[in-house]
């Protein structure tokens, strides 16, 4: 029988062999409680701290500044209600009467945040990309306002696989006195991440999208930024973020992101690059149905996910291509997992101009650190296969 192939590295990496052995180990489940007094649980607080610092390494901010929680999707609201409630409160109004810029295109889990604000009082602003699937410096300098209080947008399209100028971004909202929150969960260990150069004032990460355990992720929060915690309790987590903390998966977060981090400066990033672009190539040649999304220069892994493929094909729907090519033993997917099973075109790409009918049409294919050329060579034959039954 011929093996599976998972090109779905975008919903979620596989679990590294060396988080599992970590995971099923005795010693991690011999930890206690973090928040208690006697020797088991401070050593679970000693390797949760452990935990903290080798993730703040990773993506370059201080320890103290990073939060433990249950993954992107807490994280996501968690960061933007937590500021709007806060710089509320600290107005002293009880509805608000401010601001907020939102790029169309970011995943669910921090659009619907953001538009649940509307019943505070605040305006939103969705932002769209260009064709691009980038958000042009002047499109959100046209943006913002003076009452502008905060700037949302992603570092890494999870559909598109575009790479966003943050630097950039972060200057022009900082020039009108907004916070910038970031969702930094695809770019996590595909992109040098240097949150102090980046100057964004929140950014959040997942576990499970660089092969750490599920139910684990992380937020970062600058301390000057108004905040109020969304969920209470305990005071976990310097009061931010109230329940007992997940230890064994706070050490498998920081483990997973230290080996995928290392794996990318021996190559891993140049390899997944060349691999996108013979694919690319391969597909494109072969079927003149097939069309990239957005435009990717070869060998491009600055404003691109190195192995990040979106492509539009004609005549044929999203959900008829992924479950053709699961019977054919290939994992891939439309566009964003959560969203997988709606019947509706992305919201990703209808903000950006594209046709419903084109939208309807959309796969994404991601790769990850076992992927081989044999893999894309193997699915794009089946691909290939598919659309000529189909035509």
């Amino acid at each position: 029988m011929t093996e599976r192939v998972f090109l779905d590295y975008a919903a979620t990496a596989p679990l590294l062999p060396q988080v599992r052995e970590l995971l099923e180990s005795n010693s991690v489940y011999k930890l206690g409680n973090p928040s208690t007094l006697y020797s088991e649980g401070r050593q679970a607080r000693q390797a949760l701290e452990q935990a903290r610092s080798s993730l703040a390494g990773v993506v370059s901010c201080a320890a103290h500044d990073l939060y433990f929680c249950s993954g992107g999707t807490e994280a996501a609201g968690t960061l933007v209600e937590g500021i709007a409630r806060g710089a509320l409160e600290k107005s002293g109004k009880k509805t608000a009467r401010m601001h907020i810029v939102c790029a169309a295109f970011e995943h669910p889990a921090v659009l619907q945040s953001v538009l649940s604000l509307k019943r505070l009082g605040y305006e939103i602003s969705l932002l769209r990309s260009g064709k691009d699937g980038r958000i042009a410096p002047e499109r959100l300098e046209a943006a913002l306002r003076a009452d502008t209080l905060m700037v949302v947008i992603m570092l890494a399209q999870n559909e598109l696989g575009t790479v966003q100028d943050i630097a950039c971004l972060t200057r022009l909202a900082h020039g009108v006195g907004a916070f910038f929150v970031c969702d930094c969960v695809q770019g996590l260990t595909k992109l040098p991440i240097v949150l102090t150069n980046l100057a964004v004032d929140a950014a959040f990460f997942s576990s499970h999208k660089i092969g750490g355990p599920f139910g684990i992720g992380a937020f970062y929060l600058r301390p000057s930024v108004p905040f109020l915690p969304r969920q209470l309790g305990g005071g976990q987590e310097q009061k931010l973020r109230s329940g007992t903390q997940n230890v064994p998966g706070a050490l498998g977060f920081a483990l997973a992101a230290e080996l995928e981090t290392a794996r990318m400066q021996r190559g891993e990033q140049n390899r997944q690059g060349f691999l996108r672009d013979n694919l690319l190539k391969q597909l494109t040649q072969e079927s003149s149905r097939i069309r990239a999304t957005v435009s990717i220069a070869r060998t491009n892994t600055s404003t691109h996910l190195p192995g990040h493929l979106h492509v539009l094909v004609q005549d044929i729907e999203s959900q008829t291509m992924i479950l053709k090519l699961d019977e054919m033993g290939f994992a891939v997917s439309g566009g964003a997992a959560c969203s997988s099973n709606t019947l509706e075109p992305s919201h990703v790409l209808t903000s950006m101009g594209v046709s419903r009918d084109d939208a309807y049409g959309a796969l994404r294919v991601s790769l990850g650190g076992s992927t081989s050329p044999d893999d894309c060579d193997r699915f794009a034959t089946a691909l290939l296969s598919l659309l000529e039954v189909s035509h």
